[in-house]
């Protein structure tokens, strides 16, 4: 969206608003504009606090600070942290973005909200930044919710978050921070829920986990919280695991029945202490608002919720980010090495190591890489330490407590909720952890550790399955790229350019302007090296950037240069774009020219183009800059137009490759139907009779007219028979999301299988 205001209101944003309102912000927009329960707010946007960073010259002396910064000297990285809030703290913030705020909390009713950080880097497939920054509760008054707004800006640059951030490869300032302020639910009870088992990725299972009191005291793991499974589709409970609880996190009460500011540890009331925290039909009732949130974001999510005044609200959603690892089927000798210590399995996987114990984030040091990490819970201070550790034990937590959720994004063992495991584990000990069954062994456990490494092997090579058809993987985020380059791939089909530009922040014509064009070209570069590095000799295919205005407009600078339109999914974009402004074009095409310099394996694909005459228009200008179709260079063209369907002959003509079908916007504009829209989702669908009806249209014209033809579009990754009818009609290529690769690898080989193909020797 465009908008010149400091703030935005949940209403008025979604998930395309991520570089506007971060992951928190976008999630909470999407959430409110599905109708899911979430409590009222607005968002200080990013742009606010880049406009805040500007106005007071702040970004040479941060730069000087960070300059030359060695993460892992803790001792180093905590004072320049320090130095750097300070710098943003001490400066003054701007009257009129002051104002805006007030007026906003006076708009929202006053009184407690809570005002929460949302960098533009988190709540990302495979990087949440979640717990990185700063959260305050019960804020009161106007005056103060801007200095909490100005305290979030600053924690941006917390020790734990600068690490964060280098460590997965983001430029620092070019991270914005957004400040959602939402009015404060004082929850009587509250948790996490999970739309899928974490642990064994288990989909036909919700689980959930509850407290008494506020979500901090179960997601910072100091209360073991009741444990509720339920089968999906059904809503039935499966299984109920309850935990006395005899304190809580919670607004603290004065002896005359008022209420203080603070939030405090309080004792629960003694008739409540063994009670299960959750009726059964409030159980079914939250389970059901997760499955409604799963199908309106298309995956698992992870959701944070509070209960009050007998209602459940959500406050908080983020896709799931876990790897699973199966038990092997065959049945395994016993494990002779003792079990010392048992706990909630957490993270799959087995770990062995020396027992290092740390009681205070300020010792993480002593965690050496491949020790076990022994702690009473962890923290995001804990992050460097966990990254080198062999496998994670904690005393307290739950399955979605802050050690569970870190250890499985990072394919760490872990094991929480192990009771006195900082005494039992002495320090130097030698143990192995085994985070899929929860269990704590004596010295090296031989069978377990034999165990796990032939799951490993089997998740790196279980899609060794020959097939005829190449499979692809469509990826976003350079920093996946190693990581799924090792599975059994064929290379990248799509290859999208979004995700970095939207981290570079900036419109590309603000870089012009100001005479730093070079600077958007090199680190677009650098992502797409990323890629080319990591999958060579395998191809990749670039989509050239789609972006819509309105996603444009979000970016630094954009709202000057992009025009309002009613309906930018079918406005100023792709094919047409690069044609109005070739000046911008030659910045993508400078970038991609500088990659094939070391990285013959990247090549082209044009994305939503019209007209034949676009796609002349488009290979002119590639030309132009020396990029000519040929033996060393290949283009393809995406097919998502119906235009691309009906004169498809003509588009061939031009001169392409190949082309790949979209399927997202070929059923968009086949049916009519926004995707986006909530009313219309149940239409939105790519096996609708018409839609199928041009895919195959795609397919035979290519096979008869010999060029490749794939698919790159989210239907093959959701509906598996669109896969197989796709291999019937001779698609010579499926590209699917990273979790589907072994799936579809299977489905392919098993359709050519019934279809009497063999892949060549």
């Amino acid at each position: 969206m465009t908008t010149g205001r400091s703030v935005v209101w949940f209403r008025d944003v979604g998930r395309e608003d991520l570089a506007l309102v971060g992951g928190k912000g976008a999630n909470l927009g999407e959430l409110t504009r599905a109708s899911i329960p979430v409590p009222p707010g607005f968002v200080v946007t990013a742009d606010t606090y880049f406009r805040f960073i500007e106005a007071n010259a702040l970004e040479p002396l941060l730069k000087k600070d960070l300059f030359q910064l060695d993460v892992h000297d803790s001792r180093q990285l905590g004072e320049r942290a320090e130095r750097i809030k300070q710098r943003i703290l001490d400066a003054p913030m701007p009257p009129g973005i002051a104002a805006e705020i007030r007026a906003a909390y006076r708009e929202l009713g006053q009184g407690p909200v809570a005002v929460r950080s949302s960098a533009t880097a988190e709540d990302l497939p495979d990087a949440s930044f979640a717990g990185q920054q700063s959260t305050f509760l019960n804020v009161v008054g106007a005056d103060h919710v801007v200095v909490a707004v100005q305290a979030c800006w600053a924690s941006l640059f917390e020790g734990r978050a600068i690490f964060y951030r280098e460590e997965a490869g983001y430029d620092h300032l070019k991270v914005g921070l957004a400040v959602p302020v939402q009015r404060m639910v004082q929850s009587e009870i509250s948790g996490v829920m999970f739309t899928v088992e974490p642990v064994t990725s288990d989909a036909s299972r919700i689980t959930i986990e509850a407290v008494y009191g506020l979500g901090e005291g179960i997601v910072s793991g100091e209360i073991s919280p009741d444990l509720y499974m339920v089968q999906k589709e059904s809503l039935q409970v499966l299984d109920v695991t309850v935990v006395p609880q005899s304190r809580m996190f919670a607004k603290s009460v004065t002896s005359d029945g008022g209420h203080e500011g603070a939030n405090a540890w309080i004792p629960v009331e003694p008739e409540l202490v063994e009670r299960q925290k959750l009726t059964g039909d409030q159980i079914r009732e939250l389970a059901r608002i997760g499955r409604d949130v799963e199908a309106h974001y298309g995956g698992p999510q992870d959701i944070e919720w509070a209960f009050e005044g007998g209602k459940f609200y959500l406050t908080q959603a983020r896709p799931v980010t876990t790897m699973r690892v199966d038990e092997d089927a065959e049945v395994e000798a016993p494990e002779p090495a003792a079990v010392i210590l048992t706990g909630q399995p957490a993270s799959p996987g087995v770990g062995f190591g020396t027992v290092r114990i740390v009681h205070d984030p300020h010792d993480i040091d002593i965690v050496k890489a491949g020790d076990i990490l022994v702690a009473e819970m962890t923290t995001p201070d804990f992050v460097p330490a966990m990254k080198r550790a062999a496998a994670i034990v904690t005393e307290r937590g739950g399955r979605t407590c802050h050690a569970a959720i870190v250890s499985r994004e990072l394919g760490i063992p872990c094991i929480v909720g192990a009771k006195n495991a900082t005494t039992t584990l002495a320090v130097g000990r030698e143990v192995t952890v085994d985070g899929t069954n929860g269990n704590v062994h004596e010295g090296r456990a031989e069978v377990r550790l034999a165990w796990y490494a032939r799951q490993l092997a089997r998740y790196a090579d279980a899609p060794a399955i020959p097939t005829t058809t190449k499979l692809y993987v469509n990826l976003a985020e350079p920093e996946l790229a190693a990581r799924v380059a090792k599975r059994h791939v064929d290379g990248v089909g799509l290859l999208r350019a979004e995700f970095m530009v939207a981290q570079i922040g900036v419109h590309p014509q603000t870089f012009i302007d100001e005479g730093r064009a070079h600077e958007y070209t090199a680190q677009l570069a650098a992502g797409i090296t990323e890629f080319c590095r990591a999958f060579a000799p395998r191809p990749v295919v670039y989509r050239l950037t789609d972006f819509k205005t309105n996603e444009y407009a979000n970016l630094r600078g954009g709202a000057k240069f992009e025009p309002a339109e009613e309906n930018p999914m079918i406005g100023f974009r792709g094919a047409g774009r690069y044609i109005a402004q070739p000046e911008i074009f030659r910045l993508e095409v400078d970038a991609i020219k500088q990659v094939r310099r070391d990285h013959a394996n990247l090549y082209v694909m044009v994305p939503f183009v019209r007209t034949p005459a676009e796609l002349r228009g488009v290979k002119q200008l590639l030309a132009d800059q020396g990029l000519v179709r040929g033996d060393g260079f290949k283009l393809w063209m995406m097919v998502e137009v119906p235009s691309n369907v009906i004169i498809l002959d003509r588009f061939i003509d031009v001169g392409i490759d190949g082309v790949s079908i979209g399927s997202n916007d070929l059923t968009q504009l086949v049916l009519g139907v926004d995707r986006d829209s909530e009313t219309l989702a149940a239409t939105f669908d790519e096996r609708d009779e018409a839609v199928m009806a041009a895919i195959q249209t795609v397919v035979a014209t290519a096979v008869r007219r010999g060029i490749t033809v794939g698919i790159c579009g989210q239907a093959p990754s959701v509906y598996p028979e669109i896969t197989e009818k796709l291999v019937e009609w001779g698609v010579t290529s499926v590209s699917v999301s990273p979790d589907m690769i072994d799936r579809a690898r299977e489905i392919i080989a098993n359709a050519e299988a019934k279809l009497g193909r063999s892949p060549k020797p």
